[in-house]
């Protein structure tokens, strides 16, 4: 099997103080998430596809490309982000298991997504032919940079899992386009948050700086009067000086993800300062029991502290997911097992509940009370969420360990067999059905030397038990 980096790859920034593993280190099996990580590459991913067809969004290619003739776009500005997320997905699966009609099917796509690339690099489906002339205008509410930071984590992502350039190629270009563009002469950036972490990403995959200082750029100008200033796009303040997480949820974890990020490339003190105290303020003051996040339908938005109604509960499950990405930098750049705590409320509430069990539809909100009238839908005309919860659950065997100097350290438990630095292992267990985890050492790369293994004991759980060989140990939880 090849060898895929991280999600998130922070095995080599200098502030992380665990480093994950491979996605592929841990093979999932059985258990509770077997069949549904099996169902998501075999069901879930193909009826994405067909709604994708379906719905035009991989036809705003063709049309962009001139592939097909067709006169009017139809559809939302920002429909493009749907088909990299699926892509992203897509890739995760090719990762975990082969398959080529799936490999097929992703290069038919990339394909027509190259396609439509303006020889500049730019490429953005609504802005082709009759609003060409309207290129980077309105940052604040159309979503281009957004969408171009999609195109550029499923780039990393398809050439993590399968060694082809052909979408990072066309990700890189655009990349290239925007660093360009955007400098301190030309200040801008995207009202709705995401280019930030998808460019440090780049930086990690290639090694070029320019994407790294390219997200810091973006991260310092707002709150500085490029965008309309108000807290829906957290635009109120700059973000070193933000200390309260506000406006729209999903804008808001994805900015926090961003700085995370950037905090685990250098020192940044005073943006570290902030995103702990943003941390805080979400998971401490702000977000449901389900680790969903946002009280407020108007704006999707958060609102004050405490003020978390079950019915009018807005609670989408991008932002559960942005929150569980934001928690995973945050575990990764401070070994505190209540950020791997969260990640779990979410994954088990907050997210699966969008997605149903046959893996064909799906919540955008999550009230906690209904009246029966809220149900799961194939699709939506903002089709965000599907392929989101796609990418995040198909990369969940990356997110099951990860190691430092001192060892290995397990924070969520799952069936399967984990493999690190010529070491191996088995997990069993039935969680979270069942609370028992049972850890089996089957290859030791060092026999000749001491080594640790540090096992998450979950907030939820009063009474932790360890035995070694048997045999009863007697051992403290760790802060």
């Amino acid at each position: 099997m090849r060898t895929v980096p991280p999600v998130a790859d922070l095995s080599s920034s200098p502030r992380a103080v665990l480093r994950p593993l491979p996605l592929t280190a841990f093979t999932p099996d059985g258990g509770f998430w077997g069949p549904r990580l099996r169902q998501l590459r075999e069901v879930t991913l193909r009826q994405q596809h067909e709604q994708c067809e379906r719905t035009g969004r991989i036809d705003h290619f063709r049309r962009a490309s001139g592939r097909k003739r067709i006169a009017e776009f139809v559809g939302r500005f920002y429909d493009d982000s749907d088909v990299y997320k699926w892509l992203e997905a897509c890739a995760y699966a090719l990762a975990l298991a082969p398959d080529p009609d799936l490999d097929a099917l992703v290069d038919s796509v990339v394909d027509e997504i190259a396609a439509a690339q303006s020889s500049d690099g730019y490429l953005n489906t609504y802005f082709t032919f009759d609003r060409a002339a309207q290129r980077w205008d309105n940052l604040t509410r159309m979503h281009q940079l957004y969408c171009a930071g999609h195109l550029i984590q499923a780039g990393v992502a398809h050439h993590r899992a399968t060694g082809k350039r052909s979408l990072l190629d066309v990700a890189t270009r655009f990349a290239d386009l925007i660093c360009a563009t955007f400098t301190p002469s030309n200040r801008n950036t995207d009202g709705h948050e995401e280019i930030e972490l998808a460019l440090v990403e780049l930086y990690r995959h290639t090694r070029d700086r320019k994407y790294l200082d390219q997200s810091l750029l973006f991260l310092e100008w707002r709150g500085r009067g490029v965008l309309d200033g108000s807290q829906t796009f957290q635009d109120h303040l700059p973000v070193r000086e933000q200390r309260e997480i506000v406006g729209h949820a999903v804008r808001a974890t994805y900015l926090a993800t961003g700085m995370a990020d950037a905090c685990a490339e250098g020192t940044h003190n005073a943006l570290w300062t902030a995103v702990q105290a943003l941390w805080s303020s979400a998971f401490e003051r702000k977000a449901y029991v389900t680790g969903g996040l946002g009280a407020h339908w108007h704006g999707e938005s958060f609102g004050g502290d405490y003020e978390l109604p079950n019915q009018r509960a807005y609670a989408e499950t991008c932002a559960a997911i942005g929150g569980f990405f934001w928690n995973w930098r945050m575990l990764l750049l401070t070994g505190d097992a209540r950020h791997a705590d969260w990640m779990e409320t979410a994954l088990y509430n907050g997210i699966l509940a969008g997605l149903s069990l046959d893996g064909t539809r799906y919540f955008y909100q999550n009230p906690l009370a209904s009246d029966g009238s809220h149900r799961r839908q194939e699709w939506f005309p903002t089709a965000c969420c599907p392929p989101n919860i796609a990418r995040l659950l198909l990369s969940l065997p990356g997110y099951v360990a990860s190691r430092s100097p001192e060892g290995l350290w397990i924070h969520h438990y799952l069936p399967g067999e984990l493999r690190v630095d010529g070491a191996a292992g088995r997990i069993e267990t039935g969680y979270p059905r069942d609370g028992a985890v049972r850890v089996e050492v089957t290859q030791n790369a060092y026999p000749d030397r001491d080594a640790s293994m540090h096992l998450r004991i979950p907030g939820w759980c009063i009474d932790a038990r360890v035995r070694v060989n048997g045999s009863a140990l007697d051992v403290a939880a760790a802060p």
